[in-house]
């Protein structure tokens, strides 16, 4: 088990086959593209050409999950769950874990290798959900940005940090200050209103995430106003929402309010991802 950094290993460093890989530590497989388990976190991913719905822009990558791709025609067969390989990726993202990146050069993309592999670095898995593939089977979906380019944002961003079990980064803006005055910091699930040292506390979560591949719309009608718990939750597929308000996945129903509108399409686009989880960004 190897969580983070391989000492000695630094990203940019190559490799000429699997087995050097297997030898220094950094892949701890010869095949598989994910090697870690459910319960401890991924180690390293492999992005080597596998899957035609891998995405790759450098310092962010759309990473498809294992299973359901036919060996021999690379397309795929079957549809994913987050089980085994995958369910490592999603407790990496529930805990905060870091995963080494790995490219092939049989992966197109301007940041593969020419020949052998490279190992680029520690990123984080920021989100995972469930899409259609090209192939039109469910696939499993995760959005890893790097170490490098989320401390950049930070330094920018000059977020607030707020200490829960993974240290998480905290933005606070207008539109969210907004719902959250709207419903008073009650969370619109279970009514709870935490009272701080500092005053009353809530969250804002996005119905549909913002960022790329969700692109959901920053809108007063994209957010709503929820507790620790039930943001992560909402964020996790841990309950969705119907067009009627219902809570789908546990008791209840949504708290509305004349001045905040709830965009129903935009809750439908969060069913469509919540079986699988997904990720609203903290505010």
């Amino acid at each position: 088990m190897a969580i983070g950094e391989i000492v000695g290993v630094a990203p940019g460093t190559t490799f000429a086959s699997r087995r050097e890989l297997y030898d220094a530590g950094v892949h701890r497989q010869l095949q598989a593209g994910i090697v870690g388990s459910a319960t401890t976190g991924a180690e390293p991913i492999v992005l080597s050409g596998g899957y035609v719905d891998d995405e790759d822009y450098g310092s962010e990558v759309i990473y498809t999950g294992h299973g359901g791709r036919n060996p021999l025609t690379g397309r795929q067969i079957a549809d994913q769950t987050f089980i085994r390989q995958n369910q490592a990726l999603v407790t990496s993202c529930l805990q905060g874990l870091p995963v080494r990146v790995v490219r092939g050069a049989e992966h197109r993309s301007s940041h593969s290798p020419a020949t052998g592999y490279q190992y680029d670095g520690l990123y984080r898995v920021e989100s995972y959900w469930h899409s259609v593939g090209r192939d039109g089977f469910s696939i499993c979906r995760f959005r890893l940005v790097s170490e490098n380019e989320l401390a950049t944002r930070g330094a920018e961003s000059t977020p607030v940090r707020v200490a829960t079990t993974v240290l998480r980064v905290v933005r606070d803006t207008a539109l969210s200050k907004r719902v959250k005055h709207i419903h008073e910091f009650c969370c619109q699930v279970c009514g709870t209103r935490l009272e701080c040292e500092g005053g009353w506390y809530a969250e804002a979560a996005h119905i549909r995430p913002l960022g790329s591949p969700h692109n959901g719309p920053d809108t007063l009608d994209n957010i709503l106003c929820l507790c620790p718990n039930h943001h992560v939750l909402f964020d996790n597929g841990g309950f969705t929402i119907d067009d009627d308000l219902t809570l789908v996945g546990i008791e209840g129903r949504l708290v509305a309010s004349h001045d905040h509108p709830i965009s129903r399409e935009n809750l439908s686009y969060h069913r469509s991802i919540s079986g699988m989880g997904g990720s609203s960004r903290r505010e």
